[in-house]
Order: structure tokens, then C-alpha cells, then sequence
């Protein structure tokens, strides 16, 4: 039994807790919160749920420690932390700065001599091995990365943010024109505004200036100047009837050719679609926890992506099964 500790119990780790409950080779621990544990109610029966600062007092009954706090505060503190102390697992997701993120968590983790991966999820995760495999395929091409529709919950909460603002979901749309070409074998050079649309849903506060609030919307940097976004207005009711769920999925494509001549198109298609975007970042985490232990088992310590992972060590089935079910 490999034995899980949950830090965090939000939307993230409620999945994991799931996804644990799923997987026969593996138990939940225990879960951290930074909450009151009074008010924390989980789901697995007999489970402690106990304050942040007893974790270290769990090192020998905890074999991987999940991390699922936010990848803008806290888990580029969490998670060096925590690899000094346990094998640990985190969905660090601000692409720019993984590269700093992987050598401080390497660094720990070497130094205590743990296993810990980073920026596990979807993508990055299951979407950056895959443009991985195809551009190692295909050399001679281009990559082409579609998300949605889907609610992007960074974006919602960058919404949230504005005056005036009482609640928000934002959803990332890939433009159809744009997808069928490329399905199509085109390979065109295209801007962030020609690739996606975005469209917020916010319920305001009342009394607020709903045009200063579409202006800031529309204006905001790094989130929406570049797309082109359309805000509707909408009541708390028909948000929680219509929008409490958190969807996403998306697609990633390489078109490239092969051929002496570059005369054979080929299209690879990678494709995800979630009606729960954190139960299934959280099913990713769990699986690589799997291979977490399998890989320490090995003798390896340190810091790991995807990248690193063999697929064989993500499946609870043994060599002989994967062979015979499998391959």
C-alpha cells in the first residue's frame, strides 16, 4: 500500500482524495490544511485531518506527500519545503518559471534524499509529453496547443479581483476556423487572438459600474488584452445553475511531413476532454505517485517532470500484464 498525504482540501485535493479512493494500491494518510480541521469534512472515513505544522510529525507514515496549494504562492515555498521531508508531489503550472522552480526543489530533494515531481496535471503534464513525442516524430513540423472550452480558473480569479465583482467564469474557447485548418494538415503561423476567444460570465455587485467593469476586463494584460472577449452579466442564481461546474480539455496537434520530398502530410492529435478539470489534474497526480515510488525504489532522488517518468511505472499492472493487456 503506498501511503498518500493531502496538503490543501480544495477543489484539487478533494479530487485526489477521489482518485485515491480509486486506485486499490494506495491509502489516504492523512490531510494538512492551513483551516480550522474542525471545519474540514472529507470523505474517507477514519482519516485525520490535522494543522499544516504537524506534517513533519508524519515523515514515517506518509510515503508521498501531495502538494495542492496555488502555483502563484505557495508551492514554490511548499514544495522545497516539503522535499526536505517527504517524497513529494506538486501541479506547479506557471510554464515561465518551472525551469527555477525544478532547481529548487532538486536541490532539496537531493539533498534529503527524496523523489519529487513538478508541474504534474495536464499541461503541463500530459499535454507537454505529448508535444514531446510528436515533435520527436516529427521534426519537420509545427505544434499547435488549443485549450477549451473550458473555465480557466486563473482567469476567473483574476476577474474576481476587479471592483465590483461578486463572482466570475471565464471560458477559454478555441477559434473553429483556426482548429480546422490545422486538422486539415494546413500549418499556419497563428496569433493568440486568431487561436482562441475568451467569455466571462460575471455576476456584479449591486450598484456597480457594469461598463467599467467589461472595460477592465477587456483592457487587463496577460489575461484578456490580446484575445478578443466577450462579458456577459448574469445573476448569482444563473451562475450557480449554469456555470458551478468546472469543465475543460483542449487539444494538441502536430502537423509535420515525412518523405524524401516532404511529400506525405502527417497529423498527430492529442486530445482531452474533462467535465472536471481538477478531479482529473488530480488523477494524473495520484498515478505519478505511483512512479514516484517505484523510481525511489530504484534509488532515485532529486527533482522530475513527465518527462522523466517511463510510461510502465504509472500502471499498477505488473510487466507480464502490461505486455499481454497492453502493448
Amino acid at each position: 500500500m503506498i501511503k498518500i498525504g493531502i496538503v490543501g482540501y480544495g477543489n484539487l485535493a478533494k479530487g485526489v482524495e477521489c482518485a485515491i479512493r480509486q486506485n486499490p494500491d494506495m491509502t489516504l494518510a492523512a490531510v494538512f490544511t492551513r483551516r480550522d480541521p474542525a471545519g474540514v469534512q472529507i470523505q474517507t472515513p477514519g482519516v485525520s485531518v490535522l494543522p499544516l505544522e504537524k506534517a513533519m510529525e508524519w515523515k514515517e507514515q506518509i510515503d508521498v506527500m501531495i502538494l495542492c496549494g496555488g502555483s502563484a504562492k505557495d508551492l514554490p515555498e511548499m514544495t522545497p519545503a516539503f522535499a526536505s521531508q517527504f517524497n513529494v508531489i506538486d501541479s506547479f503550472d506557471t510554464h515561465a518559471n518551472i525551469p527555477a522552480h525544478f532547481t529548487n526543489v532538486d536541490a532539496a530533494a537531493k539533498e534529503s534524499g527524496h523523489i519529487a515531481f513538478i508541474s504534474l496535471g495536464w499541461d503541463p503534464g500530459l499535454f507537454s509529453v505529448n508535444r514531446l513525442y510528436a515533435s520527436a516524430i516529427l521534426p519537420q513540423g509545427k505544434d499547435y496547443t488549443f485549450w477549451g472550452k473550458g473555465v480557466s480558473q486563473g482567469h476567473s480569479d483574476a476577474v474576481r479581483r476587479i471592483p465590483g465583482v461578486a463572482d466570475c467564469r471565464q471560458y477559454t474557447i478555441p477559434v473553429p476556423e483556426a482548429l480546422d485548418r490545422v486538422r486539415r494538415g494546413e500549418s499556419p503561423d497563428l496569433t493568440t487572438r486568431e487561436k482562441h476567444t475568451r467569455y466571462c460570465y460575471v455576476v456584479a455587485e449591486e450598484g456597480a459600474d457594469k461598463a467599467a467593469i467589461e472595460a477592465a476586463i477587456k483592457t487587463m494584460p496577460n489575461y484578456f488584452a490580446d484575445y478578443d472577449t466577450t462579458v456577459e452579466f448574469i445573476t448569482a442564481e444563473e451562475m450557480q445553475r449554469d456555470h458551478a461546474g468546472l469543465p475543460h480539455g483542449g487539444s494538441v496537434i502536430r502537423s509535420g511531413i515525412t518523405g524524401w520530398n516532404g511529400e506525405s502530410h502527417q497529423t498527430i492529435e492529442y486530445k482531452l476532454t474533462l467535465d472536471s478539470n481538477p478531479q482529473f489534474t488530480a488523477s494524473v497526480l495520484v498515478a505519478c505517485a505511483r512512479a514516484a515510488m517505484k523510481m525511489k525504489a530504484r534509488g532515485n532522488t532529486g527533482c522530475y517532470t513527465i518527462f522523466d517518468v517511463a510510461p510502465a511505472d504509472l500502471s499498477p499492472m505488473s510487466r507480464e500484464e502490461q505486455l499481454a493487456h497492453l502493448l
